[in-house]
């Protein structure tokens, strides 16, 4: 059986790749095709499904800065959200019970807004894979959507704990000496190496030092895999780490959407339910644009990260389960709320596919706040009146920076992803600024870029120079872009993009280190 659902998978998910839509529709998809034709899931399915969203959210704590949930539009606005999706969502179930639809007739007002509840959140998976897709992580919309991600996954395990009656023990306190023990998860990954044995450290503290001592206590393990993650964030290895956990995350991913598909049996009943709710799905979209514009983020920013967020959440299939279980939601109910979460997915990947069409579309009708009261992560970038920008100031970055001053005084600009760097860069006389060339945010928040004559494309990862240029493309620039390579291969495919000029950092190393020798030694 698992042969069966392994090849339906992958064909699916392979077709819906070739029509260029997300391959988690083909999955869904998938999943409901099975059931049709009389499959379930199975353990192992199940397994490697709760192992995909475990690894999931100990990848995401990898790349989270804790101090950004303390920033006022992350806490703050996802309370706001959620207390006014819960409300708005329970309105609109009094009134579908009170027009006599079946389902709802039987449910007090207490079952309507636990249903409410679980609708109000939306999906970390989904939002995850859309963004990873999209390589937009980093994003300002990206960070947005993840930091009120992080704060509903908060809230879901205090309705968690409440809900189960199981109230952690004592043995829960010791979690709080955890931090205690990261110089020691430190330096164990100092000595992890960089294969196999990498991998196997960061699978053991996602699901043994994570999820299993939290279970062991009584706390949700999914928050404890987020939790070790989070820890080890600090770590100058914690983003290797990350993409040595991205194949084998993504293979158990494919099984949780599988398994959403798989575990319920779609009915006539059910169907008429989710389209009810899925028709509810724009009210809680409408809620969320207009909390970030309420913090003064830009329309693309608060369009993209509202667009990332329009889905329910996998989250109220565990709702919906307990109050199954509690003798308080009819299993009709039950059925409908996971229709209505794979429909909600099947309807938002396109939506994330094209999102940058729907803001060509909806930037004409919407306008930003004054940019003098624009978010301060989503301030415009002015470049002022340099002629010379160089992207990523390293070694490279940093002598190409001096040579050329010399000859366009006053006019080179150096963009730089580390606060750190960039304040040693202004302490030493450049003229340096704040900004990630790979993040799609910088550029559209860049207003002044005519006077430029040459961009360098001087970042040490080949394939940020090759993302950094795919952006380049889309200001339509009309000057000079030269940029560092490792290999052959990586030359070809900027010079494909439109660079003018490419440097193969290894073999120029070499003829330098050559020259050098001869002058000194062949004398």
């Amino acid at each position: 059986m698992d042969l069966v659902i392994i090849a339906v998978a992958f064909i699916s998910g392979f077709l819906m790749l070739r029509c260029h839509m997300p391959p988690l529709v083909g999955f869904l998809i998938a999943g409901f095709a099975l059931h049709a034709a009389g499959y379930t899931s199975t353990p192992l399915i199940q397994t490697l499904a709760d192992l995909g969203v475990t690894l999931l959210l100990f990848t995401i704590g990898l790349k989270l800065d804790v101090k950004s949930l303390l920033n006022k539009e992350i806490w703050l606005g996802a309370t706001l959200h959620n207390i006014a999706t819960t409300a708005l969502f329970t309105l609109c179930l009094v009134g579908l019970k009170a027009i006599g639809i079946s389902t709802f007739a039987s449910l007090n007002l207490n079952d309507l807004a636990l249903i409410a509840f679980a609708l109000s959140f939306s999906s970390t998976v989904f939002a995850i894979k859309a963004l990873q897709e999209k390589g937009e992580m980093n994003a300002t919309y990206g960070t947005l959507a993840i930091g009120i991600l992080i704060m509903q996954d908060i809230f879901a395990v205090i309705f968690l704990t409440i809900a189960s009656g199981k109230v952690p023990g004592v043995e829960a306190l010791l979690l709080f000496a955890l931090p205690l023990a990261r110089p020691i998860l430190f330096r164990l990954l100092d000595r992890a190496g960089h294969g196999e044995v990498l991998v196997l450290y960061a699978v053991f503290l996602a699901l043994v030092a994570g999820a299993g001592l939290f279970d062991a206590v009584g706390m949700k393990p999914d928050l404890g895999a987020l939790i070790l993650g989070m820890l080890m964030a600090g770590h100058t290895r914690a983003s290797e780490m990350a993409k040595s956990l991205f194949n084998l995350k993504e293979l158990f991913l494919v099984c949780f959407f599988l398994n959403i598909g798989l575990s319920e049996q779609p009915t006539v009943q059910g169907l008429f339910i989710a389209v009810i709710l899925l028709l509810l799905l724009p009210l809680k979209g409408v809620l969320y644009y207009f909390i970030f514009s309420a913090f003064k983020f830009r329309v693309r920013t608060s369009l993209f990260a509202t667009l990332t967020l329009f889905n329910y959440s996998e989250f109220g299939l565990i709702v919906g389960g307990i109050a199954y279980q509690m003798g308080i939601m009819p299993g009709s109910v039950l059925v409908a709320i996971a229709i209505a979460v794979s429909l909600s997915f099947v309807l938002a990947a396109p939506l994330n596919t094209f999102s940058h069409k729907i803001y060509a579309y909806a930037s004409g009708k919407l306008h930003d706040p004054n940019p003098n009261k624009l978010h301060h992560n989503d301030q415009l970038i002015s470049l002022g009146n340099a002629r010379v920008v160089i992207l990523g100031m390293g070694r490279i970055g940093t002598g190409a920076y001096d040579e050329l001053s010399e000859d366009y005084p006053e006019a080179v600009l150096g963009i730089e992803a580390r606060e750190d760097s960039v304040e040693r860069h202004g302490n030493e006389g450049r003229k340096v600024i704040l900004g990630d060339a790979t993040d799609p945010d910088f550029w559209s928040r860049v207003t002044s870029s005519k006077q430029l004559e040459l961009i360098l494309l001087a970042m040490p990862n080949s394939q940020a120079n090759t993302i950094a240029m795919e952006q380049i493309n889309q200001l339509n620039f009309k000057g000079r872009v030269a940029a560092i390579a490792r290999y052959a291969d990586e030359l070809e495919q900027l010079k494909s993009l439109g660079v003018d000029e490419a440097y193969n950092i290894y073999r120029e190393a070499g003829s330098g280190f050559a020259r050098h020798v001869k002058e000194h030694l062949h004398r």
